[in-house]
């Protein structure tokens, strides 16, 4: 196992960046494909973070079993992974969602594809402050994602209940812009994704991912509101690699471990459960459909 460190971005205002760059922090090869792993090994960048962390040490076990080698490399960047998949370093990423894959691709250019669904990452909207969205004070500070594809989930949940009117959009592209009332005179705070759950006490309510929810004690039972079957299609979280690794013995092994009973269970044993597992869904199709 690799471990690295790395400067996180946001997506919204990240520049390119030059393969230079790249090589200067180890993680992206500029040799291209053929730098890719070979054989019977499986390189892999992860999430740090449990419900990344843990389904690959339970695939990683599985596929020693079947002679296979997983080579995870731990991060905590958000903009490296698909570079360096792209350009041929690691065979596989596992840290993002079908919306942030669609965004990223159309924004540096690239065709990295999803292989295989792990798990869905819901969202919900949770206060330190009070105990449901009718309750929230005229004006009252709301903390949402910043990134352009996180950032209109809990405006549309706000519309939902009733408090806010949007323009016709998807949740992907709907931001700040698409509010067409606002009789609450809501205000809205952008925060890194990352560090909303720390800004929890400092607003009046604020959006956060069921896994950082459930992290800071919060659950889907006391939540001003939780996102609908239908929105959540777009924040399931996906592995993804090149097109020429889609459909490869490398990929069909990788799914078959990471979609195993083994890490079923460990999924409905994390946070009681508060993380869905769509393994009969096809990102590849969801995508097209952004």
């Amino acid at each position: 196992m690799q471990r690295r460190s790395f400067l996180k971005y946001a997506l919204a205002g990240a520049g390119a960046v030059s393969v230079s760059a790249l090589t200067g922090c180890g993680l992206v090869n500029p040799g291209g494909a053929t730098a890719a792993s070979g054989g019977k090994t499986i390189k892999i960048i992860v999430t740090e973070s449990a419900p990344y962390q843990e389904p690959t040490k339970i695939a990683q076990k599985l596929l020693e079993a079947k002679g296979w080698t997983l080579e995870p490399t731990y991060v905590t960047d958000i903009i490296q992974p698909n570079l360096a998949v792209a350009n041929g370093e690691f065979d596989a990423t596992f840290f993002q969602h079908n919306a942030y894959l669609k965004q990223f691709n159309q924004d540096k250019s690239l065709d990295n594809v999803g292989l295989f669904y792990v798990y869905s990452a819901p969202g919900g909207i949770w206060s330190d402050k009070y105990k449901s969205l009718d309750a929230l004070p005229d004006g009252a500070k709301i903390g949402i994602p910043v990134d352009p594809a996180n950032n209109g989930r809990a405006l549309f949940m706000l519309r939902d209940a009733g408090l806010l009117e949007l323009s016709e959009a998807t949740v992907i592209h709907t931001s700040q812009e698409n509010i067409t009332a606002n009789p609450k005179k809501l205000q809205f705070v952008e925060v890194d994704q990352q560090s909303l759950a720390k800004t929890l006490p400092d607003v009046d309510a604020g959006f956060l991912v069921a896994r950082m929810a459930a992290d800071a004690g919060h659950t889907k039972a006391d939540a001003l509101a939780f996102e609908s079957d239908t929105d959540q299609i777009p924040f399931r979280i996906v592995v993804a690699g090149r097109k020429d690794f889609a459909g490869s013995e490398k990929a069909a092994a990788l799914k078959e471990a990471y979609q195993s009973p083994e890490v079923k269970a460990w999924f409905a044993s994390y946070q009681n459960g508060i993380l869905p597992t769509p393994w009969d869904q096809d990102p590849a199709a969801d995508i097209t459909k952004l």
